[in-house]
């Protein structure tokens, strides 16, 4: 599977110098839940990634709203990342063994195609789950199509006592 089919949104990019509350507006801005920290080269290299939970957690929640606190302190570097022809399953370990929730996926050439989260992921493997569930029910469905319903004598039916009373037979 290409994982740029599951980058359902452009990457956003920040400068690294900028700020705590530029950031947080940015995020605002284009409704995306973390952005990709770049550094004022040109052309631009990728610092790390910052998140909407980084912002809450490291800078609100820790005081770190000072103006001089420039949102490349909080980048997560560095980045974690997957090649857009990695499988799902690869992406899955990236995330794990990086303890991180999103990912960028890069071409061949490092070139940062998209960003990939956790939800994606989840959303992706539901529809392979559901793909199976509808090859079991088509599989069943078949059989039954196929084959003749097999006549078995009547039995004698078992009966199971309430509780608190001997079996009789």
């Amino acid at each position: 599977m290409d994982l740029t089919k599951l980058c359902t949104r452009e990457v956003v990019g920040i400068d690294a110098q900028s700020s705590l509350r530029d950031a947080a507006a940015l995020m605002c801005d284009e409704h995306v839940g973390a952005l990709v920290v770049v550094t004022g080269d040109d052309p631009s290299q990728v610092v790390g990634v910052v998140t909407d939970r980084d912002l809450a957690l490291e800078a609100l929640g820790r005081g770190e709203t000072r103006a001089d606190v420039r949102i490349g302190h909080l980048a997560k570097t560095p980045p974690m990342a997957v090649r857009a022809d990695a499988t799902l399953r690869e992406a899955i370990m990236s995330m794990e063994e990086g303890g991180v929730r999103r990912l960028l996926v890069v071409d061949d050439d490092g070139g940062v195609v998209g960003l990939v989260s956790a939800d994606d992921l989840l959303e992706a493997l539901s529809e392979e789950f559901e793909s199976l569930a509808r090859a079991l029910r088509k599989g069943i469905s078949r059989e039954k199509s196929e084959r003749s319903v097999v006549s078995v004598p009547a039995r004698t039916r078992i009966m199971y006592p309430a509780f608190g009373t001997l079996a009789s037979q």
